[in-house]
């Protein structure tokens, strides 16, 4: 069973992670030569103040 996990700063709507999923998906099918329902896309979404760039959080950039 393949798993990817993408880890994100928040802000997305549900439409673009839906996308990315589906996206996600199907380049697993192609790539694995799998079925569908065994690709396992997560979305992990970290707040803007809890990740930083540079020492800078991104709510401040």
């Amino acid at each position: 069973m393949p798993e990817v996990v993408v880890f994100a700063v928040e802000g997305r709507s549900s439409e673009q992670k839906k996308k990315l999923m589906k996206d996600i998906t199907d380049a697993v099918v192609s790539n694995f030569k799998v079925d569908p329902e065994v690709v396992v896309v997560s979305v992990v979404e970290t707040p803007k103040q809890h990740k930083s760039r540079g020492g800078i959080p991104f709510d401040e950039q």
